[in-house]
């Protein structure tokens, strides 16, 4: 099989950012955004989606917010250009995380049709070092980029950190089983022929 690997580059007056993604890895990750807890979700999302990862984000203009806006949309990129055809994948998975009270759900289908329903139910301005609206904005420029279907919800909680945690690793789980091989599909997982 070919090997399922992509690299992206880029770079804007705000910021400069660089993604690799082996989609058939084994969760290892190196990831330097300079934010200490996109780094912590990041490294949980490789970690998960047992993907191969290497993120290295910098800012030009020193806006906190427009590096992890460009973070999400080159991850999102990155994993979609690594996905290709999407040939002989499982295509559709579900997958429910918890993280101690809270519950994230995240069913997906690796159409190449960009959908995306997203509840984090986050209750505070801030979570560690990112406010709520920021990393609400790095999940949505993430699953825009995709271009698949998903529906991300935290079905509930009390600790924001847990609730948006739960969720990332709940998107990782879906997405490493979607994109896994079937053995018994062959060609494009689509009765039109086509994703």
């Amino acid at each position: 099989m070919t090997p399922r690997k992509s690299s992206i580059n880029r770079n804007t007056k705000e910021t400069r950012v660089s993604i690799s993604v082996n989609l058939d890895g084994s969760g290892k990750t190196e990831i330097n955004t300079g934010i200490n807890f996109l780094d912590h979700l990041i490294t949980a999302f490789g970690k998960h989606g047992m993907m191969d990862l290497k993120v290295d984000s910098k800012s030009h203009d020193k806006i906190k917010h427009h590096l992890i806006e460009d973070t999400g949309i080159t991850l999102g990129l990155a994993i979609e250009k690594a996905l290709a055809t999407r040939s002989g994948i499982t295509r559709f998975s579900y997958a429910s995380v918890p993280m101690d009270e809270s519950l994230a759900e995240t069913s997906i289908d690796l159409v190449k049709r960009s959908f995306y329903k997203l509840v984090l139910s986050i209750s505070g301005d801030t979570i560690e070092d990112i406010s709520k609206e920021d990393l609400e904005h790095f999940f949505q420029s993430l699953l825009q980029n995709l271009n698949c279907c998903v529906h991300l919800t935290v079905k509930y909680g009390d600790n924001d950190h847990h609730k948006v945690e739960a969720a990332i690793k709940s998107l990782a789980v879906a997405l490493r089983q979607a994109s896994s091989y079937d053995k018994k599909q062959k060609g494009v997982p689509s009765t039109k022929g086509s994703m």
